[in-house]
């Protein structure tokens, strides 16, 4: 493994780092999140048309650039940075994987320009709080957890004419409110053929109810579907192992995800640096006292840690058959919890402030937490996975 990035991967960041900063500042960023998409279409079409973000890793032949898990990583670890509310999870890590993986060739010819172009956006819907299992990220995902019965969720029912109709609702879907294209895990089959499959719901549908949510991370706008007999397409084939397919976007996902945690972890530690060597405190700045040093040192070294983490599970993505994106997410996650929490204690009476931006990056770290954790969670499944703790011989 070559742990040196390309002349072409630092463009990437160099170039992302400075838009952002022009173009997502603090102001930008609270009028973003106020709009009715919950996010800036204007910066989204410059990320589109410009860096070409949406397509970062979709192959060249639907229009994308043809690059890796890791420039998409690196990418998102600026977006974390400058808290940057865009389509960009939903639509490029989490959608997008699974049209190319599961769709059709049509399917593909017809939706993945369009999403590398970002002329149409796109979101996963599963239903329940379930989105981490469905992930395969704390739990196996083999699970009936798309509903089912009394179970609620979302039922997928075959008409006369060979059409598939869903009904039912899920909650807490990524700007399930502005997506063009919603990719439904819907539960179909019966009792005697229960199983899974993903289906494709146009915006504007017949039957289709979509309300936004008021999210603990702003940020990251969420949305209430309620799908009342809705006409779907189905995606791929109905043989597909979509479970399969989903548990490795999961890792994917949770690769850059990591990242993102990274990035936006290093934001808070950097600014909290800035601020301790301003703030006077007996005459001194208080970022001269020992204990203050201690504190930040611990930061240091535990958001390098999760930086490490990070880069090594998007390589490993692509490049080895270990599955380390929840392991890599449960410390990134950690590393920004600890240092928002720290950031916020250490710019003292202004840190908890509305008006202050540190809170907003503590409820990111609270928020990925709810939708892709907990911490714990995550690192007790990947190691029931690696059967640590199984009882069996340990090799010395």
């Amino acid at each position: 493994m070559d742990a040196r990035f390309t002349a072409e991967q630092d463009e990437i960041r160099r170039t992302l780092r400075e838009l952002l900063h022009k173009r997502c500042g603090a102001e930008e960023l609270r009028a973003a999140v106020d709009t009715p998409a919950g996010h800036d279409p204007a910066l989204w079409t410059t990320l589109a048309e410009q860096l070409g973000l949406p397509g970062l890793a979709l192959p060249e032949a639907y229009g994308g650039v043809g690059c890796s898990v890791t420039e998409l990583a690196l990418a998102c670890e600026e977006t974390g940075r400058a808290l940057a509310p865009s389509p960009l999870l939903a639509t490029t890590v989490l959608a997008a994987p699974l049209l190319l993986a599961l769709g059709t060739e049509e399917q593909r010819s017809n939706l993945l320009p369009r999403l590398a172009s970002g002329a149409l956006t796109a979101t996963l819907a599963v239903p329940g709080a379930c989105l981490a299992t469905a992930l395969g990220l704390i739990g196996d995902n083999r699970g009936d957890w798309a509903g089912g019965g009394r179970a609620g969720g979302v039922q997928a029912k075959r008409s006369e004419d060979g059409a598939w109709r869903l009904y039912g609702q899920v909650d807490q879907v990524l700007d399930g409110h502005s997506a063009g294209l919603l990719v439904v895990a819907a539960h179909t089959g019966g009792f005697s053929r229960s199983r899974t499959l993903l289906y494709l719901v146009r915006a504007g549908a017949d039957g289709l109810v979509r309300m936004r949510q008021t999210s603990l991370d702003a940020t990251r706008p969420q949305a209430r579907l309620q799908l009342r007999d809705v006409d779907a397409e189905l995606l791929g084939r109905e043989d597909a192992d979509v479970l399969s397919a989903v548990a490795r976007v999961g890792d994917t996902a949770a690769a850059v995800l990591a990242a993102e945690a990274v990035g936006g972890a290093d934001r808070v530690l950097e600014r909290t640096v800035e601020y301790v060597k301003q703030r006077e405190q007996f005459g001194r700045a208080i970022g001269s006292f020992q204990a203050v040093k201690h504190r930040l040192a611990d930061l240091y070294v535990q958001v390098q840690a999760a930086r490490s983490a990070a880069y090594y599970a998007a390589w490993a993505t692509a490049a080895s058959d270990e599955r380390v994106g929840p392991l890599a997410l449960a410390q990134a996650l950690e590393a920004l919890r600890a240092t928002a929490s720290e950031g916020v204690q250490l710019h003292g009476g202004i840190g908890f402030t509305w008006e202050h931006e540190a809170h907003l990056y503590f409820k990111r770290a609270a928020g990925d937490e709810l939708l892709f954790g907990p911490v714990h969670r995550l690192r007790a499944y990947a190691a029931e996975e690696a059967r640590l703790f199984g009882g069996g011989e340990v090799a010395v």
